[in-house]
């Protein structure tokens, strides 16, 4: 892929330059039009979507607060009932009886206490029964409201509704129990309110049961006007579902129901409640709320696909009505550029027949604008071409008869280096050995300098180069300077830039000593060479005058830097010694080395005032031409 991506760009832009200038003008009216158009339509689509699914969120919200608020309502019934029977003494009395009444008693307590229950659910329609169980063995059951115990002990919510005390225990069934003959009529899920009886206090004597029909407890959740977009759901404390079963999402969807277990088990963990939900590439809203007092919730599934396709026509018109404007666009733009590009597709023929080598005659464009121009400064062009070949021409010989003059007025480099020789001769017959020395050094240096032939020499090379330049300078002074060389031998053919010691040795030089200087110390530059690792370091250091701290920084700072200011670098009052140029020539010592070698080498200063400057050269250990054996690991460029 990373070989392919390169060259599938440079044949699309081979092909793009191939292309007419009408052709990518259209084109660029195009993409303006066309990318604009795209951002738009896009936060717009964004915009409309979350428009709709807060609206969404807004209406299926406040149905579901309206179905909480009845629900609400049926639960306040079913705990009032509750309560009066709870404050009958005569019911309390009945369930508790530890003898047997005598018929007199029963018909006197039917008469009276059993007529004032049937009216609580006389007067509350919504309840399906209300149902008394007694624990002692006395009581006569009375259908349909008092019952033994026995009857109910296989019902999975008896042994954890005793030791419940005065606390309330709701419980969602997915049927309705028949206690006259224990049968389990179907669809009849139903929900119970559930209270013990303990009199005296913490002796259990009965069970008290309120129940209502789910269908009346909840009536959107199980009403028989289904509504296809939106399903209830009734989640008990247990996370089981209660729901319709005609048309149900859970049909076709057959992971939401445990995936809706599972949001409610990360509620119940303190995790953000998620609404969206995605299943088999549709769309669906879960929209949730708490009913405390029974330690339920109540769920809204809300499906998404109506609102999609309202997204989507309006998607499909946006869409149509961009093509629409493009095309339009493209066509009105067209015909524009036709009439526009039309003189400049006649200067294009004109030029091509000149390139040709054809008889130009000119070309006349009328009107103004750019074209026009263009057409007027070629044919100007044009006519100076002509004339300056003619010129041309005749300058041909007098170039050539230049070039002649030239050659014999170019003075060959031996005749200066026969010259040094001569002279050197002559003040050997005269018995001069100081001058014929500096001249053999002189010579050197010249042969040196002039000898060109690559930008890499030996660093043996470099030394002998740096020695004759030490022997001349040595004449102007009356303190001599003494050289001395820390070099292994194996890394004599060690490869160095030509030219990149000799400026750090002038400098140390022309700056390493000041007329103030200490006369009883000899003057010594010392030049080491040592590896460390795969690379060499080089110090050149002098015992001169040193520099200080903040001069030594600032100069550090500036061979660094791209572009060099010496003005800048130094404070001058300070430090007289150090002149304009040194740091330019330290800069442009450490600007070579890293364009040859990178950026991994280069120069660092060092110095102690009053002590001694140190330049420490970092270079890859590269041999020019063989070496020693000892350099095995040594790259040989050849």
């Amino acid at each position: 892929m990373m070989k392919w991506t390169p060259k599938f760009l440079q044949s699309l832009r081979y092909w793009w330059d191939r292309r007419s200038l009408q052709s990518r003008l259209m084109s660029a009216y195009i993409l303006i039009i066309l990318v604009p158009s795209l951002f738009v339509s896009t936060r717009s689509f964004n915009s409309i979507n979350e428009t709709y699914i807060r609206d969404t969120i807004s209406k299926n919200s406040n149905l579901l607060e309206m179905e909480k608020l009845q629900i609400l309502n049926q639960i306040e019934s079913m705990e009032r009932s509750a309560q009066i029977v709870e404050s009958d003494k005569d019911v309390k009395n009945y369930l508790t009886s530890q003898t047997e009444l005598d018929i007199s008693e029963l018909v006197e307590f039917n008469m009276n206490a059993f007529v004032n229950l049937t009216r609580i659910q006389f007067t509350n329609p919504n309840i399906e029964h209300l149902r008394l169980f007694s624990a002692s063995k006395y009581v006569h059951e009375i259908w349909p409201i008092f019952f033994r115990e026995d009857r109910i002990k296989q019902e999975p919510w008896y042994k954890e509704t005793i030791g419940l005390g005065n606390q309330p225990k709701w419980v969602f069934q997915d049927y309705d129990l028949d206690v006259m003959e224990g049968s389990k009529p179907e669809n009849s899920p139903k929900v119970s309110l559930l209270r013990e009886i303990s009199v005296p206090t913490g002796v259990h004597s009965g069970i008290i049961q309120v129940d209502m029909l789910l269908s009346k407890f909840s009536p959107r959740t199980f009403s028989k006007m289904q509504d296809d977009q939106s399903q209830f759901f009734l989640i008990d404390s247990d996370l089981k579902l209660f729901t319709r079963q005609n048309d149900s999402f859970l049909q076709d969807n057959k992971v939401m129901n445990q995936a809706i277990r599972d949001r409610f088990i990360s509620l119940q963990q303190g995790e953000v409640w998620n609404t969206e939900y995605r299943e088999n590439g549709n769309s669906f809203l879960f929209i949730q709320v708490p009913i405390e007092s029974m330690n339920a919730y109540l769920l809204n599934v809300v499906s998404m696909e109506g609102v999609s396709k309202e997204i989507s026509v309006i998607r499909n018109k946006t869409i149509g009505t961009n093509v629409l404007f493009i095309v339009l666009f493209t066509v009105i733009a067209y015909i524009l550029n036709s009439f526009i590009l039309k003189n400049l597709v006649r200067l294009t023929e004109a030029m091509k027949k000149a390139r040709r080598g054809e008889l130009y005659t000119g070309i006349t464009i009328r009107g103004g604008g750019e074209i026009a121009e263009l057409a007027h400064h070629f044919n100007k062009l044009m006519y100076k071409i002509n004339e300056l070949v003619a010129v041309a021409v005749r300058k041909q010989a007098l170039t050539k008869e230049a070039e002649l003059r030239t050659l014999h007025n170019q003075i060959d480099s031996h005749f200066l280096y026969n010259t040094l020789e001569n002279i050197k001769m002559l003040a050997e017959i005269d018995n001069h050995r100081t001058i014929s020395d500096a001249l053999t050094s002189l010579g050197g240096m010249m042969r040196y300098n002039f000898k060109w032939s690559g930008e890499y020499v030996k660093l043996k090379d470099e030394i002998r180069h740096i020695q004759n330049y030490i022997d001349v300078m040595n004449i102007r002074f009356e303190e001599p300077i003494l050289l001395v060389m820390e070099i292994p031998t194996q890394y004599m053919e060690i490869e160095v830039l030509k030219m990149s010691l000799q400026p750090l040795i002038e400098n140390s030089v022309k700056h390493g000593w000041s007329e103030s200087s200490d006369d009883s110390t000899d003057k010594e530059i010392r030049i080491v060479v040592e590896a460390v690792k795969d690379d060499i370091c080089i110090s050149i250091t002098d015992n001169g005058d040193g520099i200080g701290i903040d001069q030594l920084l600032e100069l550090n700072k500036g061979i660094q830097e791209d572009r060099f200011d010496d003005k800048n670098m130094l404070d001058r009052d300070k430090q007289d010694h150090i002149r304009a140029g040194t740091g330019i020539g330290l800069h442009n010592v450490h600007q070579r080395m890293q364009l040859f070698y990178g950026k991994d080498y280069g120069l660092i200063i060092t110095s102690v005032e009053g002590v001694y400057t140190k330049v420490l050269i970092t270079l890859p250990r590269v041999l020019l031409t063989g070496g020693s054996t000892d350099e095995a690991n040594t790259t040989d460029r050849r």
